[in-house]
């Protein structure tokens, strides 16, 4: 289940390094289809103003929250840390409100649906772990 879960955890990591990358370098949306969602989210989250003129602050917000909490979740898992299965949890359920955010903003779409499958999968995984714990 580790090896499993340490493919997981990069993989996720490595789509949001992308995700990130692409609003950084198209930061108006209009390169990848984003310029709907980026008027959505000025009509409907707080301080449109100062965090939805561009996608620069939310590149920066999906590296953190889902780039850099999976890559620690893996490196804790490749050291075989005792925390890992609780890193795993927590990116998973961090996954999973990231994408119910980005549904409520712009509805159901494959991309989201895949990654919320893929973050309930973590969740899963996670506490097989912790069943499994020695």
């Amino acid at each position: 289940m580790l090896k499993f879960e340490k493919i997981l955890t990069l993989f996720i990591g490595i789509g949001a390094i992308g995700g990130a990358v692409m609003m950084w370098i198209d930061p108006t949306g209009v390169m990848w289809g984003g310029e709907p969602l980026l008027e959505m989210l000025r009509a409907k989250m707080p301080w449109p103003d100062v965090f939805f003129r561009n996608f620069i602050p939310s590149g920066f917000v999906l590296l953190a929250l889902n780039g850099l909490t999976q890559f620690a979740a893996a490196y804790l898992l490749f050291k075989k840390h005792p925390l890992a299965q609780w890193a795993v949890l927590a990116c998973g359920i961090i996954l999973m409100l990231w994408i119910v955010l980005e549904w409520w903003a712009w509805g159901f779409n494959a991309m989201s649906n895949i990654y919320f499958v893929l973050g309930l999968v973590e969740v899963v995984a996670a506490l097989y772990m912790f069943k499994n714990q020695k």
